[in-house]
């Protein structure tokens, strides 16, 4: 039978001594000393352990990974104080706290999100034999950040004694009838991110607008990119300090995104000023991209190489050293151009664009007051039909630019299902992005190893050259042939999931949706 508990929100202006004193005139009670702890909270940017009902907090030299609602404890490992302010899954040592959070937090960083200092004091309800039939915990928290410290609304843990549940009953009916207290609706550190000035669920990079179907065009594309802007901009600063691998995939995303949007509305804005941020943008997506097929790399290798023979593992060890050499290189690079005047001044020029679209002249934007539900159904329709076409004609004789150019039009198509999700009926875009996913998969795979062969290939002079060169080529060249197997292999699987895709009752949901 699990142990009852319940947390209780403390009156506006009441101490924790204050309820224990009036607590002990209605029921026998005793009070222990009072004490402090030190707790920093973890999560990742995006809050993956929040999402998952999970806290990890680090006390002393103690790192406890704890169920989010209860703080009971789930795993824990102990780690050297005044550590790394960053941790990936890899940094933990081996063990069941490792265990529990790769899966969650995968390549994304843990950092420092709360630090809450609570002063506790522990009472316990006593029977009329004095056994101790509730436990009893007082807690006020305070969250310290850079300005300082700030008190938090003080809360009770009620802990129930395991065999007197009508006595735990009882104590909470007393707590909130007769002293007013209130039930707690989230856990103190939601509420030491909030007030130290964070979001206690993290700050997510999904693009998430609601729009309506008479909206004007030009007023929905300013939605759209509005959030788009958000996103680049809250994940540059980890982009830049290098935190992990997601901040620079994320940001990469939000630009493409924003890049597809100025295509297919292209109609609400003036042709010059487009022309002008749709450069800036491409430059910015080219400016970013060696970074990150250098990062993917690295977050593949290990995979990659585990395909080798066993003797042959640290013979790629070389190909790992250089490819993190060029990464440092190349991330250097990027920094220097994300740090630059040039893009703060597209970034922000991009901005001030946004607020005043709605309200330029229409002389040269000629869909900008059409509805967005009319412009979106067109471009639906339009893309997905080309792609039925495209696919149709690929066969076992096609080149391979022919997948490729099928993939980008996916992605296009996958583009506007996700800016336009909310005009439409879920039980049909949320299939119809399913099986498109399905499709791109198979592409994705397609291009990717096709990629890698070419890295690898073109990376030969260079590891030849170093200590250990020789035996890294022989190796590369086993996983060129691995790599060309499962290209051979997402090609096979093309058809079965073009077919999903464009089955005729497919094709025919399409046209009654999006006309």
């Amino acid at each position: 039978m699990d142990v009852h508990r319940t947390q209780l929100l403390l009156p506006d202006g009441v101490s924790a001594a204050a309820t224990a004193d009036r607590l002990a005139e209605l029921v026998a009670v005793v009070t222990q000393r009072a004490h402090a702890v030190d707790r920093t909270f973890w999560d990742t940017f995006d809050g993956r352990l929040h999402a998952a009902g999970l806290a990890l907090a680090e006390s002393g030299s103690r790192l406890a990974l704890l169920d989010a609602a209860t703080y009971d404890e789930r795993a824990a490992v102990d780690r050297a104080r005044g550590g790394p302010r960053r941790l990936l899954a890899g940094d933990l040592p081996a063990g069941e706290l490792r265990e529990r959070l790769a899966p969650i937090i995968e390549m994304r960083a843990l950092a420092p999100v709360a630090r809450v200092r609570s002063r506790l004091l522990p009472v316990n309800v006593l029977d009329d034999e004095g056994k101790i039939v509730v436990r009893l915990q007082a807690e006020e928290p305070s969250v310290r950040s850079g300005d300082g410290k700030r008190a938090l609304r003080p809360r009770l843990n009620v802990i129930g004694v395991r065999g007197y549940d009508a006595d735990f009953e009882r104590t909470v009916l007393l707590l909130t009838g007769e002293l007013g207290l209130e039930p707690a609706t989230r856990p103190v550190h939601h509420d030491a991110v909030e007030a130290a000035g964070g979001v206690a669920g993290g700050v997510s990079s999904k693009l998430r607008v609601t729009l309506a179907p008479d909206e004007r065009a030009d007023r929905a594309a300013v939605t759209i990119l509005r959030r788009l802007l958000e996103i680049v901009e809250a994940n540059l600063p980890g982009t830049l300090a290098d935190v992990d691998s997601e901040y620079l995939h994320d940001l990469r995303v939000a630009v493409r995104r924003s890049r597809a949007l100025q295509r297919e509305l292209r109609g609400v804005f003036a042709p010059e000023p487009l022309r002008v941020f749709r450069d800036g943008f491409r430059e910015l997506q080219a400016l970013t991209g060696p970074t990150r097929d250098l990062d993917v790399q690295l977050l593949e290798f290990g995979d990659l190489a585990s395909s080798l023979p066993a003797g042959a593992v640290a013979d790629v060890v070389p190909l790992r050293r250089l490819l993190e050499q060029r990464l440092v290189v190349e991330r250097q690079a990027m920094v220097r151009g994300l740090s630059s005047e040039r893009t703060r001044a597209l970034l922000d020029g991009w901005s001030a664009f946004l607020d005043v679209l709605v309200a330029s002249p229409q002389d040269e934007r000629p869909d900008a007051a059409r509805p967005v539900a009319e412009i979106a159904g067109e471009r639906i329709g339009k893309v997905y039909k080309r792609m039925v076409g495209m696919g149709r004609a690929i066969d076992d004789d096609s080149p391979h630019e022919a997948l490729h150019d099928l993939r980008k039009k996916g992605k296009e198509l996958r583009y506007l299902l996700e800016f336009f999700a909310s005009l439409y009926p879920a039980e049909v875009v949320k299939p119809m992005i399913a099986t498109l996913k399905g499709l791109q998969d198979v592409l994705g795979r397609f291009q990717d190893r096709e990629v890698q062969v070419d890295a690898l290939r073109a990376l030969g002079d260079d590891i030849v050259a170093v200590e250990g060169g020789a035996a890294a080529l022989m190796a590369m060249g086993v996983l060129v042939q691995r790599l060309g197997a499962e290209q051979d292999e997402a090609r096979a699987q093309f058809g079965e999931r073009f077919e999903r895709f464009a089955a005729k009752p497919q094709r025919r949901l399409v046209a009654q949706t999006f006309g």
